[in-house]
C-alpha cells in the first residue's frame, strides 16, 4: 500500500492543486484531488489483468474548474435538488441560488464545495480532505466542518467516509458525483452494463426532477432492477418517469436501510469483466445514466456524450428537507453527520 502526492497545477485563486495517488498491493490505483475532493482516476485490473481507468474525468486540470457535469466532484453541503431553492429549519426560511430551471441543484454550481481547495491529511492507505464554511455561506446556516476520508483496501474497495459538525441546525447531505464506465473511460456508452439494484422503492419526480413526495414501488416499471438487466434495456421506454428525465435520474430507496452498511448495487461490464459492488449507510442513492453528459474534452482527448457514464450517488432523498415523510437531513450540535459508502471492484 502506498500514497504519493503529485503537484498538478494551480487553482483559479493561485492555491496549489495536488493529486493524491493511493495504490494497493493488487495494483489498483485511485487518484483524488484536493480541489473539490474530486475523484480523478480509479484504475482497476480487468479480466485479462489489463489496467482500466473506470472513472470519467479530465487530463487537464483547468477542465475541473468549469466541470458543468460535476464529473468526479464531491458535492456539498447538499447534493441533488431543492424545490425552488427554498427550505426552512425551525421556522426560518433559507434561500439558495436558482441554477436548475426554477430549482437549486448541488448547492451552488459556481461556489459549492466542489469548486474549493480542501485541507489535506495523508495516511498510509488513506487521505482525508476537510473543508470549513461559515454561517450563511452560499445560503446555508451554521459554522460547519466537513471531512471526507478516501481509503483504499487490498480487497479493491474504495471507502468514502464523511463526517460533519455544525454549531447550528443545518442541511447536510454531501455526496460524490463520480461517473463510472466499467468498460474504461471513453469506451462508449454504458448501456451494455448489467445492473442489479437492491431497491424495491423509489421517489417519483415531476419535470425538473423534483420528487412528488411519494415513495413508490418499482414493481412493473422500467425502474425495477431487482433482477439484473442492462442499463440500456428500457432506457428509452415511453414510461412517463423515464421520459421526464430522458433516462434514469432517480433516487432509489435502499432496502432495509437502518444506518448500517447495506449493499445497494452491483454493476458489471461484460467486455472487461469488471464488477462494482456498492454499499452505504445512507437511506438512498441517485442512479443517473448520464442522460445530459456533454463534454468536449475528456481523458485522452475523447469527448463524453449521452449515456457514456453512470453515477450511483449515495444520499438522503432529494428535497428531503421539504418532505416530512422523507429521511431527515437536518444536522447540528446534537446530531453530527456521519456516513460511509464503499465501491468495491472485482
Amino acid at each position: 500500500m502506498s500514497l504519493k502526492r503529485e503537484f498538478i497545477g494551480e487553482a483559479p485563486n493561485g492555491a496549489p492543486v495536488y493529486g493524491y495517488h493511493l495504490t494497493n498491493n493488487n495494483g489498483m490505483e485511485v487518484c483524488v484531488l484536493n480541489f473539490g475532493a474530486t475523484i480523478k482516476n480509479i484504475i482497476v485490473p480487468d479480466k485479462n489483468g489489463e489496467k482500466v481507468d473506470v472513472a470519467l474525468g479530465f487530463d487537464d486540470l483547468e477542465e475541473y474548474f468549469d466541470n458543468g457535469c460535476f464529473i468526479g466532484a464531491t458535492i456539498g453541503p447538499n447534493g441533488n435538488r431543492i424545490n425552488k431553492g427554498k427550505f426552512s429549519i425551525d421556522g426560518k426560511e433559507y434561500n439558495l441560488v436558482i441554477n436548475d430551471g426554477v430549482n437549486n441543484l448541488h448547492s451552488d454550481d459556481k461556489n459549492g464545495f466542489h469548486k474549493r481547495i480542501w485541507e489535506t491529511e495523508e495516511g498510509t492507505d488513506s487521505v482525508t480532505f476537510t473543508i470549513e464554511a461559515e454561517d450563511g455561506d452560499i445560503g446555508f446556516p451554521g459554522n460547519r466542518k466537513l471531512s471526507l476520508t478516501y481509503t483504499l483496501g487490498d480487497d479493491n474497495s474504495l471507502m468514502l467516509h464523511y463526517h460533519a459538525t455544525s454549531d447550528a441546525k443545518t442541511l447536510m447531505n454531501p455526496t460524490n458525483h463520480c461517473y463510472f464506465n466499467l468498460g474504461g473511460t471513453g469506451s462508449g456508452t454504458v448501456e451494455n452494463h448489467i445492473v442489479k439494484l437492491y431497491s424495491s422503492t423509489y421517489t417519483p419526480v415531476v419535470p425538473g426532477a423534483i420528487p412528488t413526495g411519494e415513495i413508490a414501488t418499482v414493481e412493473g416499471t422500467p425502474l425495477d432492477f431487482r433482477t439484473e438487466k442492462t442499463i440500456g434495456k428500457e432506457i428509452t421506454s415511453d414510461y412517463e418517469q423515464i421520459q421526464v428525465v430522458s433516462g434514469y435520474d432517480h433516487n432509489f430507496c435502499v432496502d432495509a436501510a437502518d444506518g448500517t452498511r447495506r449493499i445497494f448495487a452491483d454493476v458489471t461490464c461484460p467486455e472487461t469483466g469488471i464488477t462494482m459492488h456498492c454499499s452505504t449507510t445512507l437511506p438512498g442513492f441517485q442512479f443517473y445514466s448520464g442522460n445530459f453528459l456533454n463534454t468536449e474534452k475528456g481523458k485522452n482527448g475523447k469527448a463524453y456524450g449521452k449515456y457514456e457514464g453512470f453515477c450511483l450517488e449515495t444520499q438522503f432523498y432529494p428535497d428531503s428537507i421539504n418532505e416530512e415523510n422523507f429521511p431527515d437531513p437536518v444536522f447540528g450540535p446534537e446530531r453530527e453527520y456521519d456516513s460511509v459508502t464503499v465501491y468495491q471492484f472485482s
